[in-house]
């Protein structure tokens, strides 16, 4: 298992981001439920969320918060800071993993609408690009925590 620290590092976010996914991921978790659900009884929730940009809106409002907290701590940091290479490569950082996912949270929402005629390896490429990111920012921390 991966500490927090570690995962604090290599994904390049705080604990509030990570705290923020996972409630966003909760509250994801019951709409797909919901969604899901085929006989439920609650036909009116069922019909709310018969639309999959509605069953990911909490993810995409993750990620508008998630985009307004690195904004504000990337303003701060570069302010605050001596170091303001350090503050902009933090920054790139951010945008880069939030506009990747987003893409990708985009993409699969269109092919599970059947609005696109994309295969799920072009859905998936934003990760797969993603995932370098993460493994070349890995190799180049250093290993003492």
């Amino acid at each position: 298992m991966f500490k927090l620290s570690e995962l604090v590092r290599w994904l390049g976010l705080t604990e509030f981001e990570i705290l923020v996914n996972l409630c966003g991921l909760l509250v994801f978790t019951v709409t797909l439920a919901i969604k899901l659900s085929a006989n439920g009884g609650v036909s009116l929730l069922h019909d709310f969320f018969a639309d999959w940009f509605t069953v990911f809106s909490p993810l995409f409002f993750i990620d508008i918060c998630n985009a307004y907290f690195c904004v504000i701590v990337g303003i701060r940091m570069y302010l605050d800071s001596d170091n303001k290479r350090k503050a902009l490569h933090r920054f790139m950082w951010s945008t880069y993993f939030l506009v990747l996912i987003a893409i990708f949270k985009y993409l699969l929402c269109l092919k599970l609408s059947s609005k696109t005629g994309l295969e799920y390896s072009e859905v998936f490429s934003p990760i797969f690009v993603l995932l370098q990111l993460v493994a070349v920012r890995a190799c180049q921390l250093p290993n003492s925590i």
